[in-house]
């Protein structure tokens, strides 16, 4: 019998999925359709990895080489529940796989959050990555801004924040983003941790990264540097760990004050309050100095410090979004799943529902996670063929007469190329790799060829 498979995410987990079944040990005959609500894939390797980062963008290329064997068909501009529901899935295919991943940002539940001047460190990344669905502009008015959060997002953060913006020339930021940092008065930014430097979410690379921008003076405070065991015993027994130790405790030795901006790092900072100014917007962001517990965690003091601010970006954390008719745990924003399997709210499998990546498990883990991911919900799928959907209709124009009888202007993989090469050909009179297509009718019209 020959498997009609839907996965709903174009992203890395998606791709990877379709990836790994084509390729399963017990492999039959497949036929799998990719689904995604923006034009072109990749998910949030194009809009979710700061654009001074080729070398993580490089994963595009392993991902390119999985979509361009063209065992995979790609349907790109589709939105699920609007132009496609979950019951025209059960009339198309056997299955689907949700991988839909985690684009929302968590929230931080404390009094001012939501003052103006407060946003989400995932809606700033959509715009300078130039997601489609976001606006062209973005409010860069202030000089003193906070950065809550000290992994890998919020240090992309704080870095565009602080970054020159002539610097980021050479890479493929949209014209839009580049004049809206361009200007930009922005001479400090404060990045904040509730537990020690040596109990950070960053990355050795990342970190390093910052101590590379020009004009710009990275500090650090010595009282944050007072380790207890456990984080000596963290440097002695985690690499990774050992270098950022090393590179934080180097920018310690840094002369400073020549620079015209600043990114100051603060650890051992609990979020109390985002203070409101006169106009009642952010003015200032107030925390509670926080110490080693002697057990790994920490602790508050009690000493309440407080540093002035024109705005506050948070970024604490990416968080999942429901789905029509699919179940959804909305304290941890993913789909109920036992190993990649759904479940509905008696704990009961449903049949033919499946999910992978972020979705799945929660905003953690690198691109290595999502492929062990994909394999597990892979495993369980190709053992449920009992409990599979049976399709009225399981040919493979029926879904392609589905989306044109409903006036929906979808894009393949065709459509991708001639998108990719456009924006390659708009960068190479500026000697750049690419400048991207923001507003989402340009990205159709240039897939569908019109």
């Amino acid at each position: 019998m020959k498997l009609r498979l839907a996965i709903v995410g174009a992203g890395p987990a998606g791709i990877y999925a379709a990836d790994i079944l084509l390729k399963h040990e017990r492999a039959f005959d497949v036929s799998i359709d990719l689904f995604d609500q923006l034009p072109a894939p990749y998910g949030l390797v194009r809009y979710g990895v700061a654009p001074d980062h080729p070398r993580i963008k490089g994963i595009i290329t392993a991902l390119r080489d999985v979509l361009d064997r063209g065992d995979i068909r790609i349907f790109g501009n589709v939105r699920f529940g609007e132009d496609l529901t979950l019951d025209d899935l059960k009339q198309h295919y056997h299955a689907v796989i949700f991988s839909t991943g985690a684009v929302k940002d968590a929230d931080l539940d404390i009094p001012g959050i939501d003052l103006p001047g407060s946003y989400g460190a995932a809606d700033f990344v959509s715009w300078y990555d130039g997601h489609p669905d976001y606006p062209r502009e973005w409010p860069l008015e202030a000089q003193s801004i906070a950065v809550v959060g000290v992994g890998n997002v919020a240090l992309d953060v704080a870095r565009v924040l602080a970054k020159h913006a002539e610097d980021l020339l050479p890479t493929e930021i949209p014209a839009n983003v580049y004049e809206g940092l361009s200007s930009s008065p922005v001479t400090d930014v404060h990045v904040f941790g509730r537990r020690g430097p040596m109990q950070v979410k960053f990355t050795p690379l990342e970190l390093r990264e910052l101590g590379e921008l020009r004009d710009v003076d990275m500090i650090v405070h010595d009282e944050d540097f007072d380790y207890d065991e456990a984080s000596r015993n963290a440097i002695s027994s985690n690499k990774q760990v050992f270098v950022i130790d090393k590179v934080l405790n180097q920018w310690r030795q840094r002369e400073t004050g020549s620079a015209s901006r600043r990114l100051h790092l603060h650890f051992f900072a609990k979020p109390v309050e985002v203070v409101a100014g006169e106009d009642g917007a952010v003015s200032a962001f107030r925390y509670e100095r926080t110490e080693p517990d002697g057990a790994g965690g920490i602790r508050g003091t009690g000493e309440i410090r407080e540093v002035p601010i024109q705005a506050i970006y948070r970024a604490v954390g990416y968080f999942g979004s429901e789905l029509p008719d699919v179940p959804f745990d909305a304290e941890r924003g993913v789909i109920p799943n036992h190993e990649g399997q759904v479940l509905d709210h008696h704990n009961e499998q449903v049949p033919g529902v499946y999910a992978t990546g972020w979705i799945k498990r929660g905003p953690v883990g690198l691109i290595g996670h999502t492929k062990s991911d994909a394999m597990e919900t892979i495993k369980h799928l190709v053992n449920d063929q009992a409990s599979w959907w049976t399709p009225a209709h399981p040919e493979e124009e029926a879904v392609t007469a589905l989306l044109e009888e409903r006036g929906v202007a979808y894009t393949d993989l065709e459509g991708w190329h001639r998108l990719d090469e456009h924006e390659i050909g708009l960068g190479e009179p500026e000697g750049r790799a690419r400048v991207k297509v923001v507003p989402r009718e340009e990205m159709v019209r240039v897939s569908r060829g019109e």
